[in-house]
């Protein structure tokens, strides 16, 4: 009943200030400004590549304020579409799900949800032309000391198949847990992970705020241009290797609070399940199926 991570949702003290980062960095475009009342929060909509980035700043006391007074910020929320969103309605009856109607979307916080630290917002699939350096959003990187127990649950609500899930672990960084992959031939899904290992870093954010969101990934077209934007504009806001031809890292303090994973096109396989759908010159794709459980050095810009 997913078709996509279509957005995600960061609450930051200054929404207008945050939007321009990614529109320099990411050569993003800001499409509109509106209210959300129900979030006690102002918006302002950046398009990322085909998706959409909601960047949220309080108005007064509600979840936004909250996230922020917490100590947070950054990722507030992931934002998932569907096509089929009154089937999904009727889902949500059935699992006792009630989410809280925000005109064009739904959003379910984690109590509703019944997934600790995992918020969602809900809105229709909507075809978009690809805006800047960024082609998509794929992955938003949820933190808990349950994978399988999130697991289970977000199959229940969301009508998905487990045995589409794909295992994800990595001794480095010490983290283990799933990919929800929503369709076994596309890379979208959550990544939820238990942060194993206190001493490394995702543990010591584990450790500080519990089941929260982390992180969220995409792809780009053009690493190369990204990443002479980043030397030029943000030198000491980036993680990756001048020469590496299939990722990098864009810093929280650069976006807002949160961290961006780049890849380049389809090289995200190499740890999805089916490293046979990375596309390229075999000498341009490192790791071997029985060599990579993770993206390399992910967790590092933190």
């Amino acid at each position: 009943m997913l078709n996509r991570i279509d957005r995600v949702l960061i609450a930051v003290a200054n929404a207008d200030a945050v939007a321009h980062r990614w529109v320099e960095l990411l050569d993003a475009r800001i499409d509109r400004s509106d209210e959300v009342p129900a979030l006690a929060a102002s918006r302002v909509v950046v398009s990322v590549g085909d998706a959409e980035v909601e960047i949220l700043q309080p108005t007064g006391p509600g979840p936004v304020a909250e996230h922020l007074t917490a100590g947070r910020g950054g990722p507030f929320a992931a934002g998932v579409a569907t096509d089929d969103l009154d089937s999904l309605r009727t889902r949500f009856d059935a699992c006792g799900v009630v989410p809280l109607d925000l005109g064009e979307q739904l959003f379910l916080d984690a109590a509703t949800l019944g997934i600790p630290g995992l918020d969602l917002v809900v809105s229709r699939c909507e075809a978009r032309d690809p805006v800047g350096l960024m082609s998509n959003l794929y992955e938003a990187t949820h933190l808990t000391d349950d994978p399988d127990g999130m697991c289970s649950r977000f199959a229940e609500v969301f009508g998905l198949t487990q045995e589409h899930f794909v295992p994800i672990s990595s001794d480095a960084y010490g983290y283990a847990g799933y990919l929800t992959l929503f369709d076994p031939t596309a890379l979208h899904r959550i990544e939820t992970i238990h942060p194993q290992d206190a001493e490394k870093t995702m543990g010591r954010y584990f450790n500080r705020f519990g089941p929260s969101m982390y992180m969220c990934y995409g792809e780009t077209d053009d690493l190369p241009g990204l990443r002479e934007r980043l030397i030029e504009l943000a030198p000491d806001d980036w993680t990756g290797s001048d020469d590496d031809p299939n990722g990098l890292f864009v810093h929280p303090r650069a976006l807002g609070g949160v961290m961006l994973g780049v890849s380049r096109s389809s090289y995200a396989w190499t740890w999805s399940g089916s490293p046979n759908r990375v596309l390229g010159p075999p000498d341009r794709v490192s790791g071997s199926p029985d060599q990579v459980s993770g993206p390399p050095g992910r967790v590092q810009p933190i």
